[in-house]
């Protein structure tokens, strides 16, 4: 049977959606987490409820990952046992609107950029040296279909998340002999609060989801736990997921009809 006993697995962006699910996940094969994120309250009730399910320890941390300084902080002030940090899921992102480019507004360039790409690494560098000296780890990066392929109006989002996938790859090449893993998982459709955020309207985003059956949180924690529970010597270096409905990074059969478009529901 499948354990993480004895493993600490450090979760950003752990409030909701699939970070929120991939803690679940790990805390029923044993794992103790260090679970991150801005919306601190949050955190702290999914830890109290995971020690109290599965009698395993749980450290809520609050962490911007945008913040090098805070990030060097938090985790440069893990103490005791909580240093050993076996597993990485680097899952903080976000996208911001879905405008064509010469309709953007910059700032929300700078915030994907900030969040997917340079949030990601600043993690991952305060994580690393202690992975590398006790010679073990697994790094799981979070990264889209959007990084494997185009669509409209993706445009910086889709270039952070192809950021992501070019950061994995030169990761295992730096990290080869270290004895550690890097694994990329690259979403489709995802129903989580990702939307709501992209467009900052939930209705939209539910009109979206309505029209076909997407991947679940829950669906994408499965896989993140395939990766972090394969035996030592194997290493998952991509999984690529779409529901069912979805055919390419813009193609969805919305209401039963294929759809160009990977905002059928978005008349603009």
């Amino acid at each position: 049977m499948n354990t993480l006993k004895n493993k600490i697995a450090l979760i950003t962006g752990a409030s909701s959606g699939i970070g929120e699910a991939t803690a679940s996940e790990f805390a029923k094969l044993g794992a103790d987490l260090i679970l991150t994120a801005r919306r601190i309250d949050k955190i702290q009730n999914l830890a109290q409820q995971l020690e109290k399910e599965y009698a395993i320890k749980v450290l809520a941390l609050q962490l911007d990952v945008q913040d090098h300084a805070n990030i060097e902080k938090v985790i440069g002030g893990l103490t005791g046992t909580w240093q050993n940090i076996d597993i990485l899921v680097n899952n903080a992102g976000l996208a911001l609107s879905s405008d064509f480019i010469q309709d953007a507004t910059v700032s929300n360039w700078d915030t994907m950029i900030d969040t997917n790409i340079k949030g990601l690494l600043y993690v991952t560098h305060a994580v690393l040296p202690t992975m590398i000296k006790r010679k073990v780890g697994h790094i799981v990066n979070i990264s889209s279909m959007a990084g494997i392929e185009h669509y409209p109006r993706g445009n910086v989002y889709s270039a952070t998340k192809h950021a992501v996938r070019a950061i994995s790859k030169s990761l295992r090449l730096d990290l080869l002999g270290q004895n550690i893993r890097v694994s990329d998982i690259a979403p489709g459709a995802v129903n989580t609060e990702f939307s709501t955020v992209r467009w900052n309207d939930k209705q939209k985003a539910d009109n979206f989801y309505s029209t076909f059956t997407p991947l679940t949180a829950e669906d994408m924690a499965d896989a993140i736990t395939y990766c972090v529970t394969r035996k030592p010597h194997v290493n998952v270096e991509t999984i690529a997921i779409y529901p069912t409905e979805q055919a390419s990074a813009n193609h969805i059969c919305a209401n039963g009809v294929p759809t160009a478009g990977m905002f059928p529901t978005d008349k603009k």
